[in-house]
């Protein structure tokens, strides 16, 4: 295989990235783009460890190989381990691996002998910063998503101008590192080495200055990171393929992530810098929406008889009682007496895009009545039961009628609109975004506490 070869399976390869991406774009062709994307990456898998046979010989082969197989037992056993509601936070430490990977191929880059273009020494200064952003970004973003620090935003006096400052920084040491000569070592060392630790507090405090309502979109944000990351290091490799695949996961994370803002009525700059969200208490004024009304499965399974027309909107909370299978369960049994029922999916309901998609679709949930907010919420009105699971910031009224709220502005799934609301919960505590939600508290309102997946099956049998 020459080298006219290897590109030409670069190209086929990142030709199946793209159509990858569009396949993963709908339910109904996610499997064939997710079959696209295993195909093109065994592509490039085989031509570059053809190429580094050719160019390295067979002892790096060997030690490449070794290297991947450790990676992927490593992958499996925890691919194979972790749950669906543990997918956010292992997102999330994945991208801090691509980070860590573009800062050690920058850095041993910065090594390569000169002579070499001065854009050399801009791609490794650009390669590193945006790789040590992204590792300690995404591990912040994994301790948060796992509960192992508090998803409350951390505010530092003045920390815009701190931002600031570190992105004037890194562009003063940039030009600095152009312009010193290569036979400087210590000097070059020493610009890369403390741009290196100030990229790593700003990732750091980028995403720990955000707080738990958004992070849905810094997740987004940390993929399109990795994929600048990836591409920065394509640069620095001279590989064409790893350019490619960078801009394409760079390019379609900061898209999911606008749209994902829009969702929101957030701008992504200010995500970037602050962000809502707290670790479960009250945000902003604390008001009385006077007293809520519980009700039973066994009253829930009698209106659900006697319902035309129902709407799911599940949450996190389905996520973390498993009750997916249950809920399809439900479904199907309700289907059956004639019922139309149909789900509405708020576009950052969990704490991954498209996490509640990929849950029912588990659980062999048909495509055609998953619907997105914007098809589900006209026909609200005319619903005569909905079954919020596990929802909370997404379903919050506060969002349109209280303008001092954190989340005013936000589209929501407006449930209140429909004849009766049953609100699945474990308690009366807020939302992951620490707002109280005043929908707990309307007329035509009902709480059923307990377990999502057992009261849901204690509906079914109620049927």
């Amino acid at each position: 295989m020459n080298e006219t070869l290897i590109q030409g399976a670069y190209i086929v390869a990142g030709l199946l990235f793209i159509l990858a991406l569009a396949g993963l774009s709908k339910h109904e062709t996610a499997v064939m783009g997710n079959k696209y994307g295993i195909v093109g990456m065994a592509i490039a898998l085989a031509a570059t460890l053809w190429l580094a046979t050719k160019s390295a010989g067979l002892d790096a082969l060997a030690l490449i190989v070794v290297a991947m197989a450790i990676g992927a037992a490593i992958g499996v056993t925890v691919a194979r381990k972790v749950e669906m509601t543990g997918m956010p936070e292992l997102i999330a430490m994945l991208h801090s691996f691509v980070g860590l990977a573009a800062v050690l191929v920058g850095w041993n880059s910065s090594y390569e002998s000169a002579p070499y273009p001065a854009i050399h020494d801009v791609e490794v200064f650009v390669g590193v910063f945006i790789g040590a952003v992204t590792l300690t970004g995404s591990i912040v973003a994994y301790l948060k998503l796992s509960a192992k620090i508090k998803s409350a935003p951390m505010i530092l006096p003045g920390r815009h101008i701190l931002n600031l400052g570190i992105i004037a920084s890194f562009v003063v040491m940039t030009i600095a590192y152009v312009l010193v000569p290569h036979d400087n070592t210590f000097m070059r060392q020493l610009l890369l080495g403390l741009m290196t630790l100030l990229a790593l507090f700003l990732g750091w405090h980028l995403v720990a200055s955000i707080g738990g309502g958004d992070m849905p979109v810094v997740v987004s944000m940390l993929n399109s990171y990795s994929g600048w990351a990836a591409a920065a290091a394509g640069f620095l490799l001279n590989n064409d393929l790893l350019i490619i695949t960078g801009a394409l996961v760079g390019s379609s994370g900061a898209y999911l992530s606008f749209i994902m803002c829009r969702a929101m009525n957030r701008s992504f700059i200010s995500v970037i810098a602050g962000g809502f969200g707290s670790d479960g208490g009250v945000v902003g004024e604390a008001k009385d929406y006077g007293e809520h009304r519980e009700t039973n499965a066994v009253e829930v399974a009698d209106l659900l008889k006697n319902a035309h027309d129902v709407v799911i909107t599940p949450g996190y909370g389905m996520a973390t009682a498993q009750a997916q299978y249950a809920v399809a369960d439900l479904t199907s049994k309700l289907r059956a007496r004639g019922i139309n029922v149909r789900f509405g999916i708020h576009p950052v309901a969990g704490r991954l895009p498209g996490h509640m998609n990929v849950l029912l679709a588990e659980a062999k949930v048909p495509y055609d009545i998953v619907l997105e907010m914007d098809e589900i919420n006209e026909d609200l009105p005319s619903t005569d039961a909905v079954l919020v699971i596990g929802a909370n910031d997404t379903v919050n009224p506060a969002a349109q009628d209280d303008p001092t709220s954190p989340i005013a502005g936000m589209p929501v799934l407006e449930v209140w609109k429909a004849h009766e609301v049953i609100i699945f919960k474990r308690s009366m505590n807020t939302g992951y975004a620490g707002v109280q939600n005043p929908l707990f508290f309307k007329e035509n309102s009902a709480m059923l506490f307990g377990d999502a997946k057992d009261r849901v099956e204690d509906i079914v049998k109620a049927l």
